[in-house]
């Protein structure tokens, strides 16, 4: 992702803006205003993690707006929940646009190079209707500069299509798994790796489902210590979990890569 904070320096360092527009875009006013609201243009800088327009609920010509803007400036902006009345009023700019239709995910610019040092988050899904689910975690993954692949299809009613899979399990970095119905998938995969699991209950299931709670508490009550548990369908929450644990972990790498260098000079 580009971060802004860095851009500004650089534009100082070249002398395309001045002392006072860095003051005016890091102290005195470190927000953009838009008709959806104030757009905090630094949180990636001081968390990481972007900000990210959730688009249900909200007004289309307002998330078309500034979808707008932001593809005349050159620059990145991803909503997520994107429904069809949004696409509608982009519809002719909708071309210009990267939609991830089953993500229901829309962004200005394509997803990124995976950052360097960054561990392979594995998004896993129970069953085919958690698959939209799963791919808003995967889809967010990737535009978050993680390399990600996806194993989908492998519940706890077909065991066997999970078994043929340890390999894949073993030599990811991180593992996302999506599940609805009863949840279970979470617990098994979490008795089998040790990589960080990130529990994603889904809304699928029958009546005692109650749209997605059901698999919510069998994963708040996982037998596999370590598993962290999102909220009901956050694929997005997470992609953003999953890239912070990366960061740190290619935080670490580039700091032992130049304690190696100071140590050969």
């Amino acid at each position: 992702m580009t971060d802004p904070i860095r851009d500004l320096l650089r534009a100082y360092r070249d002398g395309a803006v001045d002392e006072d527009e860095v003051l005016r875009k890091v102290i005195q006013k470190p927000y953009e205003d838009h008709l959806l609201g104030r757009f905090d243009h630094l949180r990636e800088a001081r968390t990481g993690v972007p900000e990210v327009i959730l688009a249900e609920g909200k007004d289309p010509i307002a998330v078309a707006e500034i979808f707008l803007d932001y593809q005349r400036q050159n620059r990145q902006l991803i909503a997520t929940r994107v429904t069809p009345q949004i696409l509608s009023a982009l519809q002719d700019q909708i071309d210009d646009l990267h939609h991830f239709e089953t993500a229901r995910v829309l962004t200005t610019q394509p997803a990124p190079d995976p950052e360097p040092y960054r561990s392979t988050v594995l998004v896993v899904s129970a069953g085919a209707l958690d698959r939209p689910v799963a791919e808003e975690a995967a889809v967010t993954c990737r535009l978050f500069g993680n390399p990600t692949e996806r194993l989908y299809d492998v519940g706890v009613a077909g065991i066997a299509r999970l078994i043929t899979e340890f390999s894949r399990l073993d030599d990811a970095g991180i593992v996302i798994v999506c599940a609805g119905m009863d949840g279970a998938l979470p617990s098994v995969i979490g008795g089998l790796i040790h990589q960080p699991l990130i529990a994603v209950p889904t809304s699928v299931g029958y009546g005692s489902n109650l749209g997605g709670i059901a698999p919510l508490l069998t994963m708040l009550n996982a037998c596999s210590p370590g598993t962290a548990v999102m909220n009901i369908d956050n694929g997005f929450g997470a992609a953003a979990l999953a890239t912070k644990i990366n960061q740190l972990a290619q935080r670490a790498a580039t700091s032992s890569l130049s304690r190696a260098g100071e140590t050969d000079e």
